[in-house]
């Protein structure tokens, strides 16, 4: 996702009419990033004026954006007689105290710069705060007016703007970065080039016996291999024996969200109660009735899974990290399995998942293939308030993207990721949790579900992740076995926290 940026280093407020270069063209900030022209194409106005980018301070809004030659400029308001701190914030640009404007953005096309940074393309203009030092040294207020802010404020000796414009110069030529940038290229060269035997280091005896067997080919040598056992392997020096290439497995987080406990138990029986009381209203003497409320009991099945991997015995003493490669191959393997399981498991060995519990009702988006966002709010308050205030949004990142996209008719997205930093991102106020085992946007599909995942969707642990090794059976083959294995259950405990969206018409 978009990671929101802004483009200052301190953040404050500002008071009156207020005219600006929020960003300037042609030149990079602090950080190294340019912005080009025609990336703010897209920015409308009215934009919130903030206060150094604190959601809970806006103190005004800016009425016109429009790009120009120079850069992004822009005109705006401070509310001074409706904000109060909006009136300490003219106080402040009257005193020089605050002197810059700095803008939060999304960014939508970015590429990297020689030297650090990015040439930004095309952004999405969130906001534009009044600052102190802002992130960009041409990113300047030209003026700030108001009843009080007459041309008395210049004939003072402080020299006012022009004072200010004069120091931000000033500021400019001490962070002039050229001699910095060519330093860094000058030592980046030198570490590309190749390396010599002309070095004061020499290789050790490992990397010396590599660097023979390269040359010449004539040197003894052990397998480094299980595939194959063909002549001519190497061991390979530390630096290479030591680095594995992985691939990147991807799971869904369930068990940061379900209800995890522990069991020393194969199956686990949840008494609960099926129906209430039938109290009713009576008079003095009125013949009162009983009440026969009914209970019921689920079982939750401990479930296993398991496997082996058979290993060089060459492979497991030449190589002093191989088994803990193994080892993290299994635990990935294993938390993928369990995971699909939690979102989609129906078979009988493994544990139940909540998409296939047939108890949960659904929520009709109305479209086979577009989300409706007026179904995703009746989803949401179809369920009990209780579970609705602990609810979790969980969908993959096709969905998401397609969330994301909605507008509403002015064309504003629906779906803002937070501002602020540590925030989870939210839908309807509810945090979002992405799970790639979800199903995608289809005819009669069901994308996403919300729900209270604490009191809805129960997880015991039985044995965590065992591995076994076995010297012994496939020793006459020059192998190690190791038997992993896990054992876990899951199911639905109150099918009423959760609501599911239906793809139907």
């Amino acid at each position: 996702m978009d990671r929101i940026e802004f483009k200052a280093q301190i953040a404050v407020d500002d008071a009156g009419a207020v005219t600006g270069l929020a960003w300037p063209f042609g030149t990079p900030d602090r950080v190294g990033d340019v912005i080009e022209p025609g990336a703010f194409a897209k920015a409308l106005p009215p934009l919130p004026m903030l206060a150094g980018h604190d959601q809970t301070q806006p103190v005004g809004v800016w009425d016109e954006v429009s790009e120009t030659p120079e850069g992004l400029a822009v005109k705006g308001r401070l509310l001074v007689n409706d904000v109060q701190r909006a009136a300490e914030v003219r106080s402040l640009i009257k005193a020089g105290a605050l002197r810059g404007l700095s803008i939060g953005f999304a960014s939508r096309k970015a590429l990297p710069r020689r030297g650090g940074g990015r040439t930004i393309s095309d952004l999405e203009l969130l906001e534009i705060s009044v600052v102190a030092v802002p992130a960009h040294p041409g990113a300047r207020i030209t003026s700030a007016k108001d009843a009080n802010m007459t041309d008395k404020t210049e004939d003072k000796g402080d020299g006012g703007i022009a004072a200010l414009e004069a120091k931000m110069t000033d500021l400019e030529k001490k962070a002039d970065t050229a001699p910095i940038i060519a330093r860094l290229d000058k030592l980046e060269a030198k570490m590309n080039r190749p390396q010599t035997e002309d070095k004061a280091e020499e290789p050790d005896e490992r990397k010396a016996a590599f660097i023979e067997y390269l040359r010449t080919g004539n040197r003894e040598a052990k397998a480094l291999t299980t595939a194959s056992d063909t002549a001519n392997h190497v061991l390979a020096p530390e630096e290479v024996e030591s680095e594995f290439i992985r691939n990147l497995v991807e799971f869904s987080p369930i068990r940061q969200i379900a209800d995890v406990r522990s069991t020393t138990a194969a199956k686990l029986i949840l008494p609960h109660r099926t129906s209430v009381t039938n109290a009713v209203w009576v008079g003095e003497t009125t013949t009162r009735t009983g009440s026969e409320p009914s209970f019921d009991q689920a079982e939750i099945d401990i479930k296993e899974i398991a496997t082996f991997v058979d290993m060089s015995l060459q492979l497991a003493e030449d190589s002093a990290n191989v088994l803990s490669e193994v080892n993290l191959a299994l635990a990935e393997d294993f938390g993928q399995k369990e995971s699909l399981a939690f979102v989609n498991g129906s078979a009988a060995l493994e544990p139940s998942g909540f998409m296939a519990n047939a108890d949960i009702a659904a929520t009709d988006n109305g479209s086979i293939s577009a989300i409706d966002p007026d179904a995703l709010i009746a989803l949401m308050y179809a369920l009990p308030a209780t579970y609705r205030s602990a609810g979790t949004w969980v969908m993959n990142g096709n969905t998401l993207a397609a969330v994301r996209t909605l507008k509403d008719g002015d064309g504003r997205y629906l779906w803002q990721p937070s501002y602020q930093a540590g925030q989870p991102e939210t839908i309807l106020g509810r945090p979002v949790v992405e799970a790639v085992d979800m199903p995608d946007i289809a005819e009669d599909a069901e994308p996403i579900i919300f729900g209270d995942f604490k009191r809805g969707y129960r997880i015991y642990d039985r044995l965590s992740l065992s591995i076994l090794a076995d010297p012994y059976t496939v020793r006459v083959n020059g192998l190690m076995r190791y038997h992993a294995r896990r054992r876990v259950g899951a199911d639905v405990i109150r099918p009423t926290a959760f609501r599911k969206l239906a793809m139907v018409a």
